[in-house]
């Protein structure tokens, strides 16, 4: 996405009509194609993080930003083409400091609570957001890893807000209709007997929006969509199916909502 053509894309894209059926109902059919013309691809962000080359202890195994993949990406990239009539592309990683970054207007951070941007990857993320992107952060729990992806973003927007998004904000029924922002168990939770990590009890979807009050982030705190995505396909897990619908569905909505407004 060069400047001219992704603002040129983002000003071509149809708003959502129609209301969406209640949870627990079949996936919206696509009949009619009223999201046909959207393109999607998961992209993968590749950052730095915060133990990088220091002795510090790290509580997750490999590159946290690597987490859950590639299973999540393509579990979630199957049925967001199978669920809608969205051009779906296979998914890819990269940092943010690749030049393809502006060809795509949805980006993915996993485990954002480590996330350390160089002076660089801050101003290229501003200029991203600014563009009509939109970036989505996912699985980071309690106090911690908040504070963490908060000086983080007030680096990236010191003179703007995060809020809470609303109850009643369309996000919660552009699509699928949701009763409320759910709390997506990760697999050791749920193993654990409990929905929540870290202290992270209440779930919450945060934003800062732009000048029209467009969301231009997706803070998906003390929640694990991208486990709910990764383990939908295991059949040794079938109490665990219920996250698996909530994360689908919370996080097409979020995809189709990015892509519409």
């Amino acid at each position: 996405m060069r400047r001219a053509a992704f603002l040129a894309a983002v000003a071509l894209l149809p708003m959502l009509p129609a209301p969406a059926p209640a949870t627990g109902a079949p996936a919206p059919s696509a009949e009619g194609g009223r999201l046909a013309g959207l393109e999607w691809r998961f992209v993968r962000v590749k950052y730095h993080y915060i133990v990088e080359g220091t002795q510090i202890a790290q509580d997750f195994y490999g590159e946290p930003w690597y987490i859950d993949a590639p299973a999540a990406e393509q579990n979630l990239s199957r049925r967001l083409k199978t669920a809608t009539a969205i051009q779906v592309a296979d998914p890819i990683v990269l940092s943010l400091d690749d030049p393809r970054l502006f060809t795509y207007p949805w980006i993915y951070f996993v485990e954002p609570g480590f996330l350390r941007m160089t002076d660089s990857d801050v101003a290229t993320l501003r200029e991203f957001l600014l563009r009509g992107g939109s970036a989505y952060f996912d699985d980071f729990h309690g106090d911690f890893e908040w504070r963490n992806l908060e000086e983080e973003l007030r680096r990236v927007f010191p003179d703007r807000p995060i809020v809470e998004v609303p109850a009643d904000h369309p996000i919660f029924s552009c699509f699928y209709r949701l009763d409320g922002y759910p709390q997506v168990a990760g697999l050791g939770s749920f193993l654990a007997g409990r929905t929540w990590e870290k202290g992270g009890t209440v779930p919450h979807l945060r934003t800062i929006y732009d000048d029209n009050g467009r969301p231009m982030v997706y803070i998906n705190w003390n929640t694990d969509m991208g486990d709910g995505w990764e383990w939908s396909s295991v059949q040794e897990y079938p109490g665990y199916l219920k996250f698996t619908a909530m994360a689908y569905q919370m996080g097409i909505n979020e995809i189709v909502y990015a892509l519409t407004h």
